[in-house]
């Protein structure tokens, strides 16, 4: 295998099967690491109590009867919209999907 000449840089050791120096390599996790530690979650678009109820207006499941009687109590959605966005903060590694919203969601209710 053909290696980068050395070019007398402090990343000229190469990383096997790459030709990406290992020092740039663990500068470049750090920076991923850094980006995904520091990213920030976001809703886009209006959410309202009375479009929540519209939502759940033929859901009569206790999942839904249990997030709108929280979402009453807490007077609106906005601390709802705040603590699922900090909760799945930490899915943003292993991906947020229908389910993990799901769970927090549920567990928002419950809460």
């Amino acid at each position: 295998m053909d290696r980068p000449p050395n070019d007398g840089r402090a990343n000229a050791i190469t990383a096997p099967d790459t030709g990406i120096g290992l020092m740039e390599a663990k500068t470049v996790k750090q920076l991923i690491a850094h980006l995904l530690q520091n990213m920030i979650l976001d809703f886009q678009g209006d959410l309202t109590l009375e479009m929540v109820r519209d939502f759940l207006r033929e859901d009569d499941s206790r999942e839904a009867r249990a997030l709108l009687s929280k979402l009453v109590a807490d007077r609106g959605v906005s601390d709802m919209m705040i603590t699922l966005a900090d909760c799945l903060q930490d899915s943003i590694r292993t991906g947020i999907n229908e389910d993990v919203v799901r769970e927090q969601v549920r567990m928002y209710a419950e809460s």
